[in-house]
């Protein structure tokens, strides 16, 4: 069984590599990308295929070497297919939309709430209670979601707010109803 950071990593068609001593450059159809790296680690192209290979077994080189693949492997996918994090509003009137280049949010609060987008991350709103964030760092793409998630969390006792799409809320029991606690008898 091999073990992850030692796998390869296959370049799609059309995905370019540029390889310079601590740094990884690769550029696709969806963008370009820079990735620096340790430079007691070597990657090396074999064909269509990216290896990284560290100097010993020490932990610290096997902890980089396990990071610099990952790393690479993300900016990989990154530039050819992307990635893309979905959210959902959950509340009565929770609504979003796009306005310009940011995205503007109907939750609750007294005001519209606007979120202006990073540079290389676009806003989709498919409808009124879905956001998808899309871009070509998965890094930037789930900082962008988290803050946005962060603007109204999920309620605890009822579970309104913003959420990534599939994850659970466990919610609070709220008061018990009528006579729960000591009083008259």
């Amino acid at each position: 069984m091999s073990r992850i950071g030692k796998q390869s990593i296959a370049l799609p068609s059309g995905v370019t590599a540029t390889l310079e001593p601590g740094l990884f450059s690769v550029k696709g159809p969806k963008g370009e990308l820079k990735v620096p790296y340790n430079k007691a680690l070597s990657v090396a192209q074999n064909g269509i295929n990216l290896e990284v290979t560290r100097p010993s077994d020490e932990q610290r080189h096997k902890a980089l070497h396990g990071l610099t693949r990952s790393l690479i492997a993300n900016a990989v996918q990154g530039v050819s297919s992307g990635f893309t994090i979905n959210l959902e509003l959950k509340g009565v009137g929770y609504r979003a939309k796009i306005t310009g280049t940011s995205l503007e949010l109907t939750i609750g609060y007294s005001h519209p709430v606007f979120i202006e987008a990073p540079a290389g991350i676009k806003f989709e709103v498919p409808d009124p209670t879905h956001i998808n964030v899309v871009g070509i760092d998965k890094e930037l793409v789930g900082q962008t979601a988290a803050n946005v998630r962060k603007v109204r969390k999920p309620d605890a006792y009822h579970g309104k707010g913003v959420r990534f799409v599939g994850e659970k809320i466990t919610l609070k029991a709220g008061k018990s109803g009528a006579g729960g606690g000591k009083g008259k008898k």
